[in-house]
């Protein structure tokens, strides 16, 4: 007997959720997934040219990103974690 085939569930990654204000201000105020917010932040970081030229792995982050990081310097393992205090569920 086949079972009627059930609507795929999209992931939690690409579930638009609603950035916060500070967030806002670096990605835009739209809801995007977990995906796009790290493509735009990483589009912000090179075009602001804000990796540590000694350690390309870590963010020196600006007026904007510290707002959403907290401090000066995050890598970009951190940035991830510290990111996700900014999105909301829409």
């Amino acid at each position: 007997m086949n079972q009627p085939e059930s609507p795929r569930k999209a992931s939690a990654f690409m579930k638009a959720l609603k950035p916060s204000p500070q967030l806002a201000a670096v990605i835009g105020p739209d809801p995007v997934p977990r995906t796009e917010v790290t493509k735009r932040l990483w589009d912000y970081i090179k075009q602001h040219k804000l990796q540590n030229p000694a350690n390309k792995r870590n963010i020196l982050c600006d007026d904007k990103l510290k707002a959403v990081m907290g401090k000066d310097e995050v890598t970009m393992f951190e940035m991830t974690g510290l990111v996700g205090k900014h999105l909301n569920a829409t």
